[in-house]
């Protein structure tokens, strides 16, 4: 994994974006760009994909978007690989970063991680992400 000794691990896992034409967006990535679907879940508006971007970083790509430009962007969130999620939601905790999702364990299109998500010093929201079988995500 990475050499983060803070968070275990390290490095980005993913970027996160909610769209509002889902499938042009899948299509632009995958086609133009070449990322490669790892793992897709969820129906209509609550759809979400995976796509690898050649490295084993991903762009999770969420429907359910406003059409149009917005301000700042579709993106959601940023997602750190971590092997240690709870200790070091902790660590943010102790700075004053205030915990919106408490470590918990979810399925992504049936592979098991484990994730957080706190407020940085700016208001930008991270995710702790950790892959939890053999089936790394």
């Amino acid at each position: 994994m990475g050499t983060n000794a803070k968070i275990g691990g390290g490095g980005f896992h993913h970027i996160a974006i909610r769209v509002f034409d889902f499938d042009k967006t899948v299509a632009f990535y995958t086609e133009i760009l070449g990322f490669t679907e790892r793992v897709r879940w969820g129906e209509g508006d609550k759809r979400a994909i995976m796509l690898d971007t050649g490295d084993g970083n991903y762009l999770e790509v969420f429907a359910g978007g406003k059409e149009g430009q917005k301000d700042e962007g579709a993106f959601l969130h940023l997602a750190l690989r971590s092997d240690r999620v709870t200790e070091a939601v902790e660590l943010a905790r102790a700075a004053g970063m205030k915990v919106t999702v408490e470590p918990k364990e979810v399925e992504l299109g049936g592979i098991p991680v484990r994730i957080a998500f706190f407020k940085g010093p700016d208001g930008e929201i991270i995710e702790l992400f950790q892959s939890t079988s053999d089936d790394q995500l």
